[in-house]
This record gives C-alpha cells, structure tokens and sequence, in this order.
C-alpha cells in the first residue's frame, strides 16, 4: 500500500534536519515543543486516508496499488468532484487553516506532470519525480519567491546577491546558492519543490536564477530559518489555545548554501522564457486553486459555525444587527461554495487531465482576503469584551474555581463550555495565529495587486467595449 500512515510519517519526519528557530538547532521536530504538535495534526492528516471508512474517499487504485486521491489524474468531472470531496475532508479536519496539507502540493506536482512535455529534455525527470512522490506518498514544500531586499530592481541587478541561484555546473548537477522564501510547511515536509515566480528578465545575466528542481528537506547545504512559532509555550491549559496549539505550518526561509542538486532532480535551468511561462504552460494554477479553494470554504464554515454558537451562547441572536452579521458569514459561504460549482461546471480538458475553469478562483483569490478579515472581525464583535476576559481554562483546576463557575457562565451553557468557546474565538480571531492566518489567506498565492493587474491585462476586453458602442450606435439611430 503505496499510501503513508501517521506513524509512518512521524518515523520519516523525525531524522535529522537543519532547521534553526529562536537562536537554536532544531534537529528532531517531533520531539521539539515548538514543532511536535504541528507533527502530530500532519500524522493525523496521514491518518484519515488510512481510515477504512474512509479509504475510497481519500485514495485511488491503480494498477493494483493503492495511492492518495490527491496524486490521481483527472480523467472527468467525476474524478474533479471526487478529488474535491477529498479536499474537504483534510480541510475539514484543521477548519481550513493548514493550508498547505499535503494535497496542496500533490496535485502541483501532477499538473507538472501531466504537463511534463513542455519541459523539453527534461520531461522524463518530472515523470520520474511525480512517481517518487506518490509511490512513498511523501509531503512536499515549495518555495518560490526571492528574498525582499531590493524591489526596485530585478534580481539580477541587485546590489546584494542574496536570492538563490545557479553557482556551478558539472557532470554531477547543478549547485545552488543563496535564499528563498517563504517556505510554509518546510518543518513537516520531505522534500522542497524549487520552482519559478515572477517575471525574469530576459538576458544573460538572469539565467542564473532560472531553474526548477526538487531537493529532499535534509539535503546537504540545505538550511531552514524558521520564525517564531505560535505555539504558546506558558499557556496555562492545552484549552486555552485550541488552533494556535495544533494548526501552526509553520514558515521558513530556505537557505541554500552550495547544495548540489543531481541532474535526475533538475527540471528546467538557464530556461528564461520556460521559466516566466511556467504556470501558463503546465495549468498548475487551476489545480492548486482548486484545493485552496475548498479549503477556504472550509473556512468559511467554521467561522459561520463558530459565530452561530457564540450568538446561540449569550442569546444575542434575537437582535437584528447580530442576525445581519451572521447572514454576511452565510452568504460568505454560499459565494464560496457557488464559485466551486462554477468552475466544476465549466472545467475542460488541458494536458490530457480534467481541470477546473480557474476563472471563477481567480476572481475569489482577489476577494477571499477581505472577506476572512471580515469573518474575524465579525467574530471579535460578537464575542466583545468576553473575549478579552474569558480566563485560562486552567482556573478550573485551581482554587479559583469556584468564583470561574460561577461568574462566567452564558444564558446557554456552564462556565466550562462558555470558557473553551470564548478561549477559541479569541484564538480564531485576534491571536498571533489568527493574525499569520489573516496575512496567509492575502499572500498564499502571490502578490495580489499583480494578480489583479494580469487578471485585467490578460483579457480579451475588445468584445466588451465593442458592446457598448454597439449599444450607444443602436439608440442613436433610433432616434
């Protein structure tokens, strides 16, 4: 059975890695406090294809052995549908916040693939790597983006030569040094995805950075800088923090500091044009907006949910405004969810794989931000000033109890229900974790304002303008 169990994982996550967090070496993330409980929910994740409830939801038979649904070519609508129902699952299990469980990358790498024709010489490697991935359903990062020093200038012209790039070429592979970021999921991952992002400029001097490659997490000269976590290491009970304490992914910088990747693990280099045209050519972006997708419906839910419970809880669910409030998180779902079946209606056929219109994602990719700021502001307003009072559900097992069992109560439920409600909401919406959550759901898929700029530049707007002046040209003549 080609799929991996959460043991199986724990045992392949804990070898040795350099991953440097608040001044240390961390060596060990399953028995590492600040990594361990996000190791834990991804064994978890593992765990629920392994279910036997479950296993003709999450996976596929092929050709005898059994794999994760998420590695599947697309073949119909039908294989869409089931594919996403797979994703709701994992979303479900982490109310959409893990956004990069391990489907997100899966279905990038089987794009790749089913795309790997455009990769010239090299095609038989992206093969070669997809099956490696899915035979030991392994979990993959990526990282993409060059470090922030100068943006007024393209890389290469850069007075700080920090952005990672192609140091040397020799009969083995080609060497790599310098940074990228930002690495979601790098502590739970066993391989980094190295792909392009960006526009490179089109000379000699930038054929350096381009390249794609796929490099294992404990590769030699390979370095991750991590930042703080958002686990609370003083909490005074594991209740206190019910999302902060098992859904951080953590992110990293990855370092690069001469690590030689083999040519088997090399899918493009000094390809300036393949790289800018990455995405254009391979689809991947219909498939990786598929998941995220459905994972912010997952999202949504939760929240409308959570917000439904504290409405219930202190019964201001009577009063109109609050009503209002709680039909926005409705109708935030309903929007998601409408735009799923949109682009599940008109998906087609590209790479000889079924894919979704991404058209419908793009356009919520754009508006999905502001519609999360709103859900944990809405949130924040229902719980008010309980939520900056609601104390540590460790109160219960100290000699305060008593006046905790008394005082915090709710017209609907005990002091104990209304504590661990409260200490998730105020977790859900204005703590550290809400706060990367917030930042995650603007820049998961890239700089928003250019995704913008490329939706408008991109379209075909000649039909448009020519229907109104076809419009203005009828009236007049009706005149």
């Amino acid at each position: 059975m080609a799929i991996r169990s959460g043991k199986d994982y724990l045992e392949a996550i804990s070898k040795p890695r350099d991953i440097r967090i608040d001044g240390e070496k961390v060596t060990n993330v399953v028995t590492d406090p600040r990594f361990s409980c996000g190791a834990q929910t991804m064994a978890k994740i593992f765990d629920l294809q392994c279910r036997e409830d479950m296993l003709d939801k999450m996976t596929y038979v092929e050709n005898g052995e059994r794999y994760g649904l998420s590695h599947k070519m697309p073949q119909s609508k039908d294989d869409l549908k089931a594919r996403m129902d797979m994703f709701k699952i994992w979303s479900d299990f982490s109310c959409g916040t893990f956004g990069r469980s391990p489907d997100y990358m899966n279905v990038y790498l089987m794009a790749m693939y089913a795309a790997a024709d455009e990769f010239g010489e090299y095609a038989d490697n992206v093969r070669g790597y997809y099956k490696y991935i899915r035979d030991n359903d392994l979990s993959m990062t990526h990282t993409l983006i060059n470090p922030q020093v100068d943006r007024s200038k393209p890389v290469e012209q850069q007075d700080k030569d920090l952005a990672a790039k192609i140091v040397e070429t020799n009969d083995e592979g080609i060497v790599i040094k310098g940074a990228r970021m930002v690495s979601t999921l790098s502590a739970y991952a066993d391989e980094i995805l190295v792909v392009p992002s960006g526009i490179i400029q089109n000379n000699q001097e930038a054929k350096d950075y381009a390249f794609a490659f796929g490099i294992q997490t404990d590769a030699p000269g390979v370095i991750h800088i991590s930042r703080p976590s958002v686990i609370h290491q003083n909490e005074g009970h594991k209740m206190d923090y019910p999302m902060s304490g098992r859904f951080d992914e953590t992110d990293a910088m990855i370092i690069f500091d001469n690590v030689l990747v083999p040519w088997e693990r090399v899918f493009t280099h000094g390809d300036v044009t393949m790289c800018n045209e990455f995405y254009k050519r391979t689809n991947i972006g219909a498939h990786i907006l598929d998941q995220s997708t459905v994972r912010s419906l997952a999202k949504a839910e939760f929240y409308r949910d959570l917000a439904f419970t504290i409405a219930d809880s202190t019964k201001t669910d009577g009063f109109i405004n609050v009503q209002n409030m709680l039909a926005e998180l409705m109708t935030s779902v309903e929007m998601v969810r409408s735009i799923i079946v949109a682009a599940h209606a008109e998906a087609k056929e590209t790479h000889g794989i079924w894919a979704p219109n991404p058209a419908p994602y793009a356009a919520l990719r754009l508006r999905y931000p502001d519609m999360y700021q709103r859900m944990c502001e809405i949130i924040r307003i229902l719980g008010a000033g309980g939520l900056v009072a609601v104390p540590s559900y460790a109160e219960f097992d100290s000699d305060t109890a008593k006046y905790v069992e008394k005082y915090f109560q709710s017209a609907n439920g005990s002091s104990r229900e209304r504590t661990k409600l409260f200490r998730l909401a105020a977790d859900a919406s204005m703590s550290t974790f809400a706060g990367r959550q917030q930042l995650y759901e603007r820049y998961y898929s890239g700089d928003p304002v250019r995704a913008a700029a490329i939706m408008y530049n991109n379209a075909d707007k000649e039909p448009n303008k020519k229907r109104i002046w076809e419009f203005l040209d009828e009236y007049e003549k009706s005149l």
